[in-house]
């Protein structure tokens, strides 16, 4: 059977007794392995290097312990709450795939159990499939949902939404936006037109924008990130497919490298299978601690 990193890692501490060059090489190698990107896993092992001849360190728990801190420094934890009394919009981003509409179904469940008022938008107007998809999400977490005919202008889609929580008062639209990266320009211009409408319709501080990323992809969900984050900036992030499968190092370069905070875990298809992201849990996670 193939080992999970964390077994990989603690390995490495019962094979290597002294830290040599050789130890350190070898856990760039690891990290890289865990999804963490190259570039990450040498500026964390040199400042781990550092650490450990600085303070005179040797003691095993001791090593593991600053490789910890250091990996907590670039995983940061944010807390996705909708303001009261205010017109709220979170665009939420995502390549097609990630698990970005059952996502909303998931926060759509979850607000909605807190007597927010959820308005879904059906922003993604280039499959149908995610139309219907939406429709069939709402009706069974039992929160409305706005939609505009198959290849109607998704800002339009995303108005209208932002309309209905006003007619309310408050509440919390929920846009689900296209993720065609092939097309990467069209779908950047039409990502900044959805971007324009949700500022213009959102009250100050009540815009978002959330990207879902697979857990499983590595370094693509880096890429992904990149280009969604260039477009339109990105305020938080969903990781999907997150189980002991998912080596999941990404959010580590994504929070290094990109400063963007996770918010939520998911951990399979149903629609309680998401929980608040714990930065603690998921680095002991990470290192079988």
């Amino acid at each position: 059977m193939k080992k999970s990193f964390g077994e990989k890692f603690l390995a490495l501490f019962k094979k290597k007794t002294a830290l040599t060059d050789d130890f350190y090489e070898e856990l760039i190698d690891i990290l890289v392995e865990g999804d963490i990107g190259a570039k990450t896993a040498y500026q964390i092992v040199d400042e781990l290097e550092d650490i450990c001849r600085s303070k005179k360190i040797t003691d095993q728990e001791q090593i593991i312990q600053e490789l910890k801190t250091l990996l907590l420094q670039s995983v940061k934890a944010v807390e996705l709450e909708p303001q009261e009394g205010k017109t709220n919009i979170w665009m939420i981003l995502g390549v097609n795939g990630v698990g970005k509409t059952t996502s909303v179904a998931k926060m759509a469940k979850l607000y909605a159990a807190k007597n927010t008022n959820v308005v879904l938008a059906s922003a993604d107007t280039f499959r149908a499939a995610a139309i219907e998809q939406l429709a069939m999400h709402a009706e069974k977490t039992g929160v409305r949902v706005i939609s505009h005919q198959h290849g109607s202008d998704p800002s339009a889609v995303v108005f209208d939404a932002a309309e209905a929580v006003r007619a309310k008062g408050q509440g919390l639209v929920l846009a689900d936006t296209a993720g065609r990266l092939h097309n990467k320009e069209n779908l950047v211009r039409e990502l900044q037109k959805i971007n324009k409408t949700c500022q213009l319709k959102a009250d100050e501080g009540c815009y978002k924008k959330i990207i879902v990323i697979d857990a499983t992809t590595g370094q693509n969900a880096l890429r992904q990130a990149e280009v969604f984050n260039e477009a339109v900036g990105v305020d938080a992030i969903i990781m999907t497919k997150y189980d002991s499968t998912a080596k999941g190092g990404v959010a580590v370069s994504i929070g290094r490298e990109l400063g963007i905070p996770v918010a939520y875990v998911c951990t399979g298809e149903k629609y309680d299978d998401i929980s608040v992201f714990n930065p603690e849990n998921y680095i002991d996670d990470f290192l079988g601690l």
